[in-house]
């Protein structure tokens, strides 16, 4: 059979295998037997939370609240509400502290010993403005209430079972901060299983666990049914600086297990999150996988404590396997041997010249730099901006994207084969790093990392594509430095090494079976494409979560890399065939074809709309008035509105209290309007102290406020509670605060005569009254976040 040939089967065979692993199960009716979790029972929970958007300390969230406390007491749980104000503290050049007003609800399933250290099961039921949060995370709650009701009816655990439902995660994680700082229960919990979203569909990863983790993946992997994790996921998920409830947990000790689905991520904190387009095959997975460790959990005689981390990942259908991170070390002594097998076989057969070991390192360097330049340019080419709004253009076309992708990375392996194989390819293969390079800058401007990564691509090209090289030796150097590499993830990060280590041993499988690639038996070359159809449809796996969870193309370099390990024998060019550089432009030129559809194709549709943020901020103190439009990209529906009043459009700051990137925000002059203005004072209270307060008007549901005094305070408070700011001169502390009708209150202590100064605004998520009323907003465009609001700013100098 042709190389060719069979190169295509190994890849659709991988693909298709990498496809099927990665599907969600069906959802189970309401019908379903009561001892299983069904989704269609928790479908009726979440089409109610997630009827509109909540967020803290809205109407919308109150009666969410309302609904849970009669959910829980059909359950038994006999619930309780704990109204906390609660902040978080995150010092820096200007200290900011993110802080409201929540309420948690808690509920009790008991179990046979009260005293014994308890099971939570843990969601947030608030969403962001603007989304009716279906996945984030009505999803979480409803599967959460359903699990309850299973684990209840199997009978009474050996443990209190604590349903906690937390408020204003998305505020910053108040609630659980709450709870765990003040509430009594906090000290008996002994496991916390999470339940998150950042998509609306995919299967439920187990993402992150507690450190020293051994003995809660031993329960995980003995318990989970059909489990989707990994210790990269949880060892990657440590370096990003992302955070959700279970947060606070972890850092007070506490071990557990973190769940989320991530596919689908257009409706993400959207509009479209919405019980209709969430994939219920997700949150069949999700109770199915969370009913499995809860129920080990709560009825097992003892909880898991700590022990050394352990590797763990996914291999072929639902099988976990698991090993100490020692045994990792054995695994790469084993991995040397076999390659060392297939070098001395390949010596035997005469086909095997050391120089073509270096040659086979340059080709795979060249694979790596070159892979993630012309990834780069391919972000580049898409025209999308990089941004959580901007990226929205690639997620409502995601699958288009994901198919370009998979276009480059073929074409950039192939190419590095053919090169490599062929020889005299050092300027053309050169050129086409150097290319990318420059196109990287062409298309968004000045990119110095692209230059730099295109010309060290070119460089490697020179040195390493002149005269042809064998197969064997040029194999034997790059499973040499994917062995390299794997041994300094073995000893920085034991957890992660396994992503080179298992590709790498099957690939040394096959190159001792093959002579490293010189074949002989007619069965070795399907052999071979076996171990790599095996392999393969892993790695496509991982590069798939990756794909849709971190919008950083480049990475995917790496598995085009470890394809390399696995494929070589398979796509290395021999010196008279032509055929190979042809096939690999070929398919290079279809993948970037690919981007220039994803750049030219309109993706806004009404599944996915294109995002607008349109604000009216008043200046309190004039009335003087602006329309802002927050997102990137205005649509046109946005630039009209801006423009109703007869403004013109120009680039403008964001208003005090949003997070929106200058570049991103436009504004134009809007009639002006009188809402109410936040009341703000300086009080003298009777210990002596002082108190900035501040108080929204009727209606606002957030603020912000920062504040800079001209000399050291001390004894700063935040509603009564001690908090380390306002000790520099001259430094902005900034506040910002929901879910506070009585306001917010920054007290200090001043030695002498002093000034500090205040801007402040608050938002009320209703456009103005006495404005031109907002037009119909067309079905292709949504409006996110707090598109309709009313923001009223102010500044204000105190004395004393």
């Amino acid at each position: 059979m042709r190389k060719d040939i069979l190169v295509a089967i190994v890849f659709g065979v991988a693909l298709l295998a990498a496809a099927v692993a990665n599907m969600t199960p069906k959802p189970l009716g309401v019908d379903a037997p009561a001892g299983v979790f069904s989704a269609g029972r928790a479908m009726v929970d979440d089409r109610v939370i997630a009827k509109v958007p909540h967020p803290v300390g809205s109407p919308a969230n109150y009666a969410v609240r309302n609904y849970l406390v009669g959910r829980m007491t059909q359950l038994g749980l006999a619930p309780q509400v704990q109204r906390v104000d609660a902040f978080q503290e995150r010092p820096g050049k200007e200290p900011l502290v993110i802080g409201g007003v929540v309420e948690n609800l808690i509920g009790v399933l008991p179990g046979k010993d009260r005293k014994a250290p308890a099971l939570a099961l843990m969601a947030h039921y608030d969403s962001v403005p603007g989304s009716p949060g279906a996945a984030d995370d009505a999803a979480g709650v409803s599967a959460a209430l359903e699990v309850m009701r299973v684990l209840k009816a199997e009978g009474t655990p050996a443990r209190d079972v604590v349903l906690l439902l937390t408020d204003g995660e998305e505020a910053g994680l108040l609630g659980a901060t709450g709870f765990f700082q003040s509430h009594p229960l906090a000290k008996q919990l002994g496991f916390v299983i999470n339940m998150e979203s950042r998509g609306g569909g995919g299967r439920a990863n187990m993402f992150e666990t507690a450190p020293a983790n051994g003995a809660v993946i031993d329960l995980f992997r003995k318990a989970s049914t059909a489990p989707a994790s990994s210790s990269l996921i949880v060892y990657l998920y440590k370096q990003l600086p992302n955070d959700t409830d279970f947060t606070v947990p972890r850092k007070a000790g506490i071990a557990g297990l973190n769940y989320a689905f991530i596919a689908r991520q257009f409706d993400y904190h959207s509009p479209v999150s919405t019980p209709e387009n969430l994939n219920q095959g997700s949150l069949q997975h999700l109770g199915d996988e969370v009913l499995a460790t809860a129920r080990e959990a709560a009825f097992a005689p003892a909880l898991p404590g700590k022990a050394p981390d352990k590797v763990y990942a996914n291999t072929l259908g639902n099988h976990l396997l698991t090993y100490p991170t020692l045994a990792g070390w054995g695994l790469l002594a084993l991995t040397l041997a076999v390659m060392a097998l297939g070098v001395w076989r390949a010596r035997q057969a005469d086909a095997f010249a050391w120089p073509d070991v270096a040659k086979g390192v340059g080709a795979a360097l060249y694979l790596l730099l070159t892979s993630a330049t012309l990834f780069m340019l391919a972000r580049r080419v898409t025209g999308a901006g990089f941004g959580f709004y901007d990226q929205a253009k690639l997620l409502a076309n995601v699958h288009l994207w994901e198919v370009a992708l998979l276009g480059v990375g073929i074409g950039a392996l192939l190419y590095a084969a053919a090169a490599v194989g062929r020889g005299r390819m050092r300027l053309a293969a050169a050129g086409l790093a150097l290319l990318a390079g420059v196109l990287c800058t062409a298309f968004s401007g000045w990119n110095l990392i692209g230059l730099g990564i295109g010309g060290a691509g070119a460089v490697v090209a020179l040195l390493a594509f002149g005269r042809p090289a064998g197969v064997a030796g040029t194999w034997t150097g790059i499973l040499g430095l994917a062995f390299l590499a794997a041994l300094v993830l073995q000893v920085v990060a034991p957890t992660a090494a396994f992503l080179i280590a298992w590709p790498l041993a099957f690939a040394a499988l096959a190159g001792a079976v093959s002579a490293m690639g010189t074949w002989r038996p007619v069965a070795v070359p399907i052999v071979v494409a076996l171990l790599a159809a095996l392999a393969l449809q892993w790695v496509l796996s991982f590069a798939h979560g990756v794909f849709i969870g971190i919008d950083l193309v480049e990475i995917q370099a790496l598995f085009v890399w470890l394809s390399a390990l696995l494929l070589w024998p398979l796509i290395h060019a021999d010196p008279e065939e032509t055929r190979p550089r042809t096939v690999a432009l070929i398919v290079l030129a279809v993948g970037f074809a690919f981007v220039g559809l994803v750049r030219v194709i309109p993706p806004w549709s009404a599944r996915h709309p294109q995002p607008a943020i349109i604000t009216y901020v008043v200046q309190g103190a004039t009335g003087q008035s602006k329309r802002f439009s927050l997102a990137p990209n205005a649509p046109d529906w946005a630039r009209g509105v801006l423009k109703a009043d007869g403004g013109h459009i120009v680039k403008d700051d964001p208003p005090i209290g949003l997070r929106t990137a200058p570049g991103d925000t436009l504004s134009a002059w809007a009639k002006p309007v009188n809402p109410l203005p936040p009341a703000v004072a300086l009080n003298r209270l009777i210990d002596g102290s002082l108190e900035v307060k501040i108080t929204p008007p009727a209606g606002a549901r957030a603020l912000a406020i920062d504040l800079r005094p001209t000399g050291k305070l001390t004894d700063a408070t935040v509603n009564g509670r001690p908090a380390k700011i306002l000790t520099e001169p001259g430094q902005w502390t900034r506040i910002y605060w929901q879910g506070a009708a009585q306001g917010v209150a920054i007290g200090f202590r001043a030695k002498g005569p002093g000034v500090i100064d205040t801007r402040y605004a608050t938002t009320t998520e209703a456009w103005p009254a006495d404005a031109k009323p907002l037009p119909k907003m067309p079905p292709k465009i949504s409006g996110n976040s707090i598109s309709g609001s009313t923001i009223v700013t102010g500044e204000q100098r105190f004395t004393w």
